[in-house]
């Protein structure tokens, strides 16, 4: 199962705290597999030190920068997540050393095959369940979506919105190759 940890450094409490969550998350008993650093709002300059932190207070997690590859790039990080409306990831591809992992936010089956056929190495998928961050875009898609996903690509589907510790087995018994999330695994 892969562990897919979204970071939110406004919920943790800043900065410091964040990396402390980062930390604690990559050195778990069940350690996180990879960490989207997700905060959108900072400048080029200040996410690129934020992501060489991360890097280094997470030595055996592969980190990836939401939607910045510039950022990414120059950093070191392994990798890029990027919207379901990006440019076309062969773009990407042709900038990035191997391996650089690009995922791809779905939220329908049709966004999931679209990323496998633009060689995207995984989709994270969602909302699943109710949460009140993804409450503005409707209905949670539901377990059944889930496994319609994972069954129509051959790259790994996570489940993405209101997983918990409880409904993680109902993602994984769907298809799901992992579970992701914010405070899934930045509260442990």
């Amino acid at each position: 199962m892969i562990r897919y940890y979204i970071t939110d450094r406004k919920q943790a409490g800043g900065l410091g705290p964040l990396l402390d969550a980062i930390t604690r998350a990559a050195h778990a008993e069940n350690a996180v597999d990879w960490i989207q650093i997700r905060e959108k709002d900072l400048g080029g300059a200040e996410l690129v030190a934020l992501v060489r932190r991360a890097l280094a207070a997470a030595p055996n997690v592969r980190i990836l920068v939401n939607e910045r590859v510039d950022v990414a790039l120059a950093a070191g990080a392994h990798g890029v997540h990027l919207p379901s409306n990006s440019p076309p990831l062969r773009r990407f591809r042709a900038l990035a050393p191997q391996p650089f992992l690009i995922g791809v936010s779905c939220h329908s089956v049709d966004e999931v095959r679209r990323a496998e056929a633009e060689e995207a190495d995984f989709v994270v998928f969602g909302p699943v369940f109710f949460t009140r961050s993804k409450a503005i875009y409707g209905e949670p898609l539901g377990i059944g979506q889930l496994g319609e996903a994972a069954r129509a690509v051959d790259i790994p589907v996570l489940a993405l919105g209101g997983v918990t510790h409880a409904n993680t087995a109902a993602c994984l018994a769907a298809g799901a190759a992992g579970v992701a999330g914010i405070s899934l695994f930045q509260n442990v």
